[in-house]
């Protein structure tokens, strides 16, 4: 496995690298965590970079890269908290979907739109009753003439209060059948008569923001649909695996942080008259933080390489994920180990580390989803 990379990938990592570095320092970082800012700063850098537009085609102002290229930026973005990898990736793979299965029509309003930074996406599936089941979903939407009329109640949905945000609502269509047949994928603005937002105080992940969202009556036009009605579940099925790999490139960026900043701390606080670094046990730790951090990167570059090649590739991407967040969880864990009281305060990075982590294990998939799937690759019908 060839995990060198060229120049273009080498130029394009820099420039993420060099984005990042130049706006989101220690103390930007800390205000949009503890005020729950909006980092609208880092989003007009990646728009002027045309990061917005690195998976998309040409045709609609994108630059046509790949699923490694992906990768790569949602690592090198990780870099400086899981949150702004969500805060990337949430926008762009909701618009990926409206270029699998949206009409040309569709493709060209939104498309160009986002990647002109005009307008955020953000995805709303999970209701209180329907988390890993699906099946379970309530919200509805019912054909009135020229348009539909939405109710429901949706919950855990990450960004849906980004400023022009379009939420990629998924409801029933029709509820005499089961949800694989009868789900459809609405397009809704935030801002639409009767949506009504509020924003979930969460223990972590506190910038981009996690939200339940109310829709009483709500009407959107017919061409608001994607795809053909009650296809629903296949556009949520398309882009799971590039999602799942592109976050898992997130958990890995944020894990090696919380790795180089144990260890800076360990090589400068002294106890006993020396460094507690050279201590045995801190050291025996962070050489495992280490191991797990370059473990979780190989079986994620491992699936990347797999689906760039256009290869089956859902038991790799399943282990990344599932490595991947376990391991971003026990690094942290070990991090705030290691910082001691230090750790507990709030001017200090690793408790926002330590808190950013504990969601991978839940969100994009769960840890016991991820192991089901594998487990199924390997002909086995867990229930």
């Amino acid at each position: 496995m060839d995990l060198e990379l060229n120049e273009e990938q080498r130029l394009l990592v820099e420039s993420v690298r060099r984005v990042m570095d130049d706006i989101c320092t220690p103390e930007y970082i800390r205000k949009c965590d503890q005020e729950e800012y909006f980092p609208q700063e880092v989003w007009d850098a990646w728009v002027e970079l045309g990061l917005l537009g690195l998976p998309f085609p040409e045709q609609y102002g994108g630059y046509g890269g790949d699923v490694l290229d992906m990768t790569l930026v949602g690592e090198e973005i990780g870099r400086k908290g899981y949150d702004f990898l969500g805060f990337f990736g949430v926008p762009v793979f909701n618009a990926l979907n409206v270029l699998r299965h949206g009409s040309e029509e569709q493709k060209n309003h939104y498309i160009p739109k986002l990647i002109r930074g005009e307008i955020r996406m953000s995805i709303s599936m999970t209701e209180p009753e329907a988390g890993s089941d699906v099946g379970a979903m309530r919200s509805t939407a019912v054909k009135d003439g020229d348009e539909w009329v939405i109710n429901g109640q949706k919950v855990f949905s990450t960004g849906a209060d980004m400023p022009d945000n379009i939420i990629n609502l998924y409801v029933r269509t029709d509820t005499s059948v089961s949800h694989r047949k009868g789900t459809s994928l609405f397009l809704v603005d935030k801002d639409l008569p009767g949506v009504e937002i509020r924003r979930l105080n969460t223990l972590g992940r506190k910038m981009l923001g996690t939200n339940e969202i109310f829709f009483n009556d709500v009407r959107v036009p017919n061409n608001c649909l994607i795809g053909p009605v009650n296809e629903g579940w296949d556009c949520l099925l398309s882009g799971l695996l590039l999602e799942r790999i592109v976050t898992t490139a997130g958990y890995a960026g944020n894990a090696q942080t919380v790795v180089e900043q144990a260890l800076s701390y360990a090589r400068e606080r002294q106890q006993f008259g020396q460094p507690i670094g050279e201590f045995q046990s801190i050291a025996h730790m962070l050489a495992d933080m280490q191991t797990e951090v370059d473990a979780a990167r190989m079986l994620m570059l491992r699936a990347a390489l797999k689906l760039a090649r256009g290869e089956t590739a859902l038991r790799e991407v399943s282990q990344a994920k599932l490595f991947g967040s376990e391991a971003f969880v026990k690094v942290a864990n070990m991090g705030m180990q290691i910082l001691g009281g230090y750790s507990y305060m709030m001017e200090f990075d690793m408790q926002r580390h330590f808190r950013d982590s504990r969601s991978t294990t839940i969100t994009a998939g769960t840890s016991q989803m991820q192991r089901n799937m594998i487990a199924g690759t390997m002909g086995l019908k867990v229930r």
